[in-house]
């Protein structure tokens, strides 16, 4: 058997096709034995990285600053296995005994994402093959994650490791690899497994394939399944969505199958998770394109987060909300880990006096388990020297490390009160990593830059986070009833079938509101653009329809309904000539050459109603339009304070409300506490009505001391 088809039978028999893991092991329960009943603090922490040996020193700084948690090992294979079969776990077992002994607990990372050089030499095929050539040796995360080579190498060591350190009692739980996605693998044997995919998705009917994804333009028919052609090339945008969720059922897969074999030599106690990363625009910024995080996270104890947000004056806390909601969200409410964030990160994120702290109870505030730090100590080689952790190069106490100390003081006061905060949402945001594939394919422009899913998402994200209102993410797979949810909010839908439609206007029609971004419905679940009235299946149920779309210059709404001013009353983006049915106009556009088409709608439908937005809004103007959505929905709006006085919260385990109180400004700020209260801070109590004192990046965590 030649080298490539044994790469071709290998992923036929790890992808079944329909794409999904059959048999894939299922999660278990997180238990009090493996999850300690408070929040855990601590920092990735690297003992082949440091300068010298120094480890007794560092465990002692850490228990000067109430770590409790550090994770290992996932970053140096090349450092475990030195040469294939030959393992060495000095490193890991002296981090291990002094950890146990300093009653730390510690986090194994399966040390999968940066394969050692004799891997690379020994098995060149291991690099993906991507649309841009084949992979160099160097960067991490450049292998074919379906290579049987890389799986077999990859079974080896993660079995070794987790059977050299699974009855160390120090071992709480596993992560496994690291921020994992296809790498964009597409060579011949993935095109090949890709191919099976599709035979199995339409039955062995090629003709139904062709009409489904209109590959009859530009003569890109596909006469024989022997024909098919990579998908590199392709410039068919159904056909690259449906390589693109293929890929993304690679790493679900890929996931999956760790999973299982740390399941089988691990502890029955300890749990397993991954540190989940999303889009990024240089930090962390909206779903993740290349990996469904929903489906990896199905065969995980708990989902993981990596959240990076910008510092000093830019720090607002939005993507610290947003990453905590979005990995909440992940496993339907259940609470999760943050193992990676902020510590000093990049030169322009060294944090202001107080933002650190500002920053954790942040996380905390989303609901999260566990804060940890990326990372203790800061490499002085290679690609992140200047991507500070707690300490710099120097390895000496600084002021980070020192506002670390605080907070590690304040959770180990009241991390047994604060842990397994739970949130009662009624307002959600429905994303879908189909829509956002194919909205991207075609990305509108505004001032020469393109426009993205995720900034549409964010933009109703963002106002909602201003104005105090929390949220949960949904998706087409969510399995919770919509009707738990007053508003469910849904941007840019641009590729969804007609049943997942359905369930969203039958989720009006039975009570619920439902608010319709611009670009929503125009194309079926394989982006092929609806011959019909737009917005398609959308249009009866939100009363409007559209035939015509422009590019909006010099465009604004008539009458400025919203009362924002000329400036901010500016139509964004994108914009719809929305011509009602049976809906109510909202607003409408001003523009002296175009009629005066519906810029906003809402229609009655059933005993619910449905608003459809045919524009971007600029931020006042989507700020004062989701308030009126919100008072229509009947989402009471009680927290009267307004960024950059952020409150979030929740109820603790014995039934009292909390409240994080976060002061995102370089001034003070202060907040009228709704009723009696204690500030678990500085455990002082708070008057109902009384007015609470927020210094410059300030937080006060407010217990309600009623139910």
């Amino acid at each position: 058997m030649t080298r490539f088809s044994r790469k071709k039978s290998f992923l036929t028999n790890i992808l079944p096709v329909p794409l999904t893991l059959l048999g894939a092991p299922a999660a278990h329960a997180v238990t009090a034995q493996s999850w300690p009943d408070q929040i855990l603090f601590g920092a990735a922490y690297y003992d082949e990285y440091a300068p010298a040996d120094r480890l007794e020193e560092d465990v002692k700084m850490m228990k000067a600053a109430h770590i409790t948690v550090v994770r290992i090992a996932e970053s140096t294979w090349g450092t475990m296995e030195t040469a294939p079969g030959a393992f060495d776990f000095h490193h890991i077992d002296r981090v291990l005994s002094a950890m146990d002994k300093a009653g730390i607990k510690v986090i194994i990372g399966t040390p999968t994402y940066a394969i050692p050089t004799w891997l690379a030499k020994d098995h060149p095929d291991v690099l993906a093959i991507t649309p841009q050539g084949p992979g160099q040796y160097g960067r991490r995360q450049n292998m074919d994650i379906t290579n049987p080579d890389f799986r077999a190498a990859a079974q080896r060591a993660i079995v070794a490791l987790i059977t050299h350190v699974k009855d160390n009692p120090a071992v709480i739980g596993y992560q496994l690899d690291n921020e994992t996605k296809a790498y964009q693998t597409s060579g011949p044997n993935v095109q090949a497994a890709f191919v099976e995919h599709m035979k199995a998705k339409f039955h062995g009917d090629l003709n139904a394939l062709d009409t489904a994804y209109g590959l009859n333009y530009w003569s890109n028919r596909i006469n024989r399944w022997e024909d098919f052609p990579s998908t590199n090339g392709s410039i068919n945008a159904s056909l690259s969505a449906a390589f693109a969720e293929f890929q993304r059922g690679l790493v679900t897969d890929y996931l999956a199958w760790q999973a299982s074999l740390v399941r089988a030599h691990a502890r029955p106690d300890q749990f397993m998770t991954q540190n989940f990363d999303l889009d990024w625009r240089g930090y962390s910024y909206g779903v993740q394109t290349e990996v469904n995080h929903w489906d990896a996270a199905k065969s995980l104890d708990v989902a993981g987060i990596d959240i990076y947000h910008p510092g000093q004056d830019k720090l607002t806390g939005t993507e610290i909300a947003m990453g905590g909601d979005l990995a909440r969200s992940i496993k339907f409410g259940q609470n999760y880990l943050v193992m990676e964030t902020t510590a000093q990160g990049f030169p322009e994120w060294t944090p202001y006096p107080g933002q650190l702290r500002l920053q954790a109870f942040s996380h905390l505030a989303s609901g999260a388990n566990m804060l940890e730090y990326w990372h203790w100590g800061t490499t002085a080689n290679a690609a992140e020297t200047y991507w500070r952790g707690l300490l710099s190069q120097d390895y000496k106490p600084n002021a980070t490390y020192r506002e670390a100390a605080t907070i590690g003081a304040d959770l180990a006061r009241l991390g047994p009160k604060l842990a397994n905060l739970t949130k009662h949402n009624k307002v959600a945001i429905y994303v879908s990593n189909t829509a956002l594939t194919a909205f991207d394919s075609f990305k509108p422009t505004a001032d020469g830059h393109p426009i993205a899913y995720n900034d549409v998402m964010r933009g109703y994200y963002d106002a909602l986070y201003r104005m105090n209102v929390e949220v949960d993410f949904i998706t087409p797979s969510t399995p919770t009833p919509l009707g738990q949810y007053k508003l469910v909010i849904v941007p840019a839908l641009y590729a969804a079938s007609d049943a997942e439609i359905a369930r969203l206007n039958d989720y009006a029609k039975l009570g619920g509101h439902l608010l319709y971004s611009f670009k929503s419905g125009f194309s079926d679940e394989n982006v092929k653009v609806r011959y019909a009235d737009q917005p398609g299946a959308i249009a009866q149920a939100a009363g409007v329809h559209y035939s015509q779309f422009a590019a909006p210059v010099g465009v604004s709404l008539e009458g400025d309904p919203y009362h924002v001013g000329e400036k901010a009353n500016t139509v964004r983006w994108w914009m719809e000539f929305l011509e009602p049915t049976t809906a109510k106009v909202l607003a409408r556009y001003r523009h002296p050459s175009w009629p005066t088409y519906a810029a906003v709608t809402r229609n009655t439908w059933g005993k619910g109603d449905v608003t459809y937005v045919g524009f971007m809004p600029g931020e006042d103007t989507m700020s004062a339009l989701l308030a009126d959505t919100l008072s229509d929905a009947g989402v009471a709006q009680t927290e009267t304070a307004r960024f950059p006085v952020i409150v979030r919260g929740g109820t603790l385990k014995n039934g009292h409300t909390i409240r994080y109180v976060l002061n995102y400004s370089t001034a003070p700020a202060h907040y009228t506490a709704p009723s009696a209260a204690t500030d678990l801070l500085s455990n002082k109590p708070v008057a109902s009505g009384a007015s609470l004192d927020l210094a410059p990046w300030g937080a006060a965590i407010l217990e309600d001391t009623a139910r």
